[in-house]
């Protein structure tokens, strides 16, 4: 099927796009990381900036685009892990510093610096749930 074509995208897709370019505030970011313990040293990287960078932004100011899209990433990530140990955050918040064979012995948080790393985390995630997790 041609790309161009395909008009199956869903009205949701696009109004998270929008919401990636309208920008997300700071203060979504420490709600977020609230939920599982995320220090700012550890939402640094996800985000694609420094820890002093992220120190610096009030809470009402708006995350770029780029560090936007990371954030929501991250929630779409926290809660495919929340499905898959039955909503335990702590269980969660453990197994995301934990190092992993599947990852080469580096922790799911560790490579959540790159959109790849994102894919990856979802993957291991996906293989746990349907019970193939090696």
């Amino acid at each position: 099927m041609d790309l161009f074509l395909d008009t199956s995208f869903s009205c949701e897709s696009f109004a998270v796009i929008e919401r990636v370019r309208a920008g997300i505030l700071r203060g979504k970011a420490d709600e977020v990381a609230g939920k599982i313990g995320l220090t700012d040293k550890e939402m640094a990287p996800i985000l694609n900036m420094s820890e002093r960078t992220l120190h610096r932004l009030r809470p009402d100011a708006l995350l770029d685009t780029n560090s936007s899209e990371r954030l929501l990433l991250l929630e779409q990530l926290l809660a495919h892990g929340l499905d898959v140990f039955d909503g335990r955050l702590d269980v969660l918040g453990r197994w995301l510093r934990t190092p992993l064979s599947e990852l080469h012995q580096q922790t799911p948080l560790t490579i959540l610096d790159t959109t790849t790393g994102f894919g990856m985390v979802h993957n291991v995630l996906g293989r746990i749930e349907h019970g193939i997790y090696a």
